[in-house]
């Protein structure tokens, strides 16, 4: 790779719609081969970097140069109309949106609700989720069944609402205005609405939980921030919208994802059915096939900085395609391929870096749990229309399926 290779405009404005529901956007491989750190032009209008190769996407998402904060100047939007942009600037930032020490004290009160340990206490509860809403879908008389609303959308959001303490009566409330807010294709007018509701719905949320407290995430975030004198109500505001609208959109996408995945690929399903053992290495295999979040993590240049010998200067945007690095060959040998036993621990679904996904291990315990109990208890379970005709989720943020009719 040359600096006036990689300096060229690649022809590509970002975001890319996949034309494939499987593989990435027309145009990454050529990227990641000629050059991993490519100029692109935003949806905005403004140019920035695309990064689509593995290594360098690791390289810029743990080093500290490149922000996550979009009130800097240079900061990659994914959204042109002003009405939106000035929301996003203007907001109070999310936690995915701090930096440095900022950054640091924000998540570290979290990470002890999401270590292993706790979080598998966690599994007997989830078992009983799965199996209640599976209980349902084999009740039922009707075929076929859309399986994103039989299942993959309510196990998460019922999980998510019991360990933030949710009332799970709302969930069509926060759901409808969730999938507003990360569609592209929303009206300015519509996706402002959706965030003012949903901010004013969890502001009420918060501020009951400070007066009546229970046993959930918040109320715990809620008394050690006012045992330690740091009680900050509009964080707690911005904390708790992140955490409910990260908690069920992104885990609800892979499940459906995850089963088409696996009923496409009847050898790789016979794996993990007959030895379930299988199952955590699949889960890493599907997150990394799927890449569910491409091309929205974010950063730009604090100062100059060179990454993979190219020059990026300060106040630069740059853009990370997770789904382009996790099907990069010089890390995942024929990346096309869905082979659950490869051992695909490196990809980046989550991340990486000090903005790691914070829930990623509860992700992949409720991935685990619905695919060995949904193919275990439904073993004819089969898609009941063609792939070609599936409506997949192009124009959002957050890659899915609109729909996933399954009879059995």
């Amino acid at each position: 790779m040359t600096k006036s290779v990689a300096g060229e405009l690649a022809g590509l404005e970002l975001p890319v719609e996949r034309g494939c529901p499987f593989a990435p956007p027309t145009g990454y491989e050529r990227l990641r081969e000629q050059a991993p750190i490519s100029r692109v032009r935003l949806v905005t209008g403004a140019e920035g970097w695309l990064v689509s190769g593995h290594e360098e996407s690791r390289a810029v998402l743990a080093d500290r140069r490149f922000s996550s904060d979009r009130r800097r100047d240079g900061f990659p939007f994914f959204v042109s109309d002003p009405a939106t942009l000035k929301l996003m600037r203007d907001q109070p930032p999310f936690m995915v949106g701090m930096d440095g020490a900022e950054h640091a004290a924000s998540r570290r009160p979290l990470i002890g609700e999401f270590t292993v340990k706790r979080l598998e206490a966690l599994r007997p509860r989830i078992q009983d989720i799965v199996d209640r809403f599976i209980d349902d879908l084999i009740a039922t008389d009707e075929r076929p069944v859309d399986l994103v609303q039989a299942l993959s959308m309510p196990v998460p959001s019922l999980v998510i609402c019991e360990l933030l303490g949710v009332p799970y009566t709302d969930h069509d409330f926060f759901q409808t205005r969730t999938a507003v807010a990360v569609r592209r294709t929303s009206s300015s007018e519509d996706r402002l609405r959706a965030f003012a509701e949903l901010r004013a719905y969890i502001d009420e949320l918060i501020t009951r939980k400070e007066s009546e407290p229970g046993d959930d995430l918040f109320s715990r975030q809620i008394a050690r921030h006012r045992q330690e004198g740091t009680l900050d109500h509009a964080a707690l505001v911005s904390l708790a919208f992140l955490l409910l609208a990260a908690g069920h959109e992104t885990t609800a996408s892979m499940i459906s994802l995850g089963v088409l995945g696996l009923l496409t690929h009847p050898d790789q399903l016979t794996l993990i059915t007959t030895d379930p053992a299988k199952t955590p290495a699949a889960v890493e295999e599907l997150l990394r096939y799927f890449a569910i979040a491409d091309a929205v993590t974010a950063r730009v240049a604090t100062e100059d900085v060179e990454v993979g010998g190219v020059s990026i200067k300060a106040g630069e945007g740059v853009v990370v395609s997770g789904l382009s690095a996790n099907w990069d060959p010089a890390v995942f040998e024929n990346p096309d391929v869905l082979d659950v036993e490869r051992g695909a621990r490196h990809h980046l679904a989550f991340g990486f870096g000090p903005h790691q996904c914070l829930g990623q291990n509860l992700a992949r315990m409720e991935l685990q749990i619905v695919f060995d109990t949904l193919f275990r208890r439904m073993p004819t379970l089969r898609l009941a229309a063609p792939v070609e005709e599936l409506p997949f989720k192009t124009d959002a943020i957050i890659y899915g399926a609109y729909e996933l009719p399954v009879t059995w």
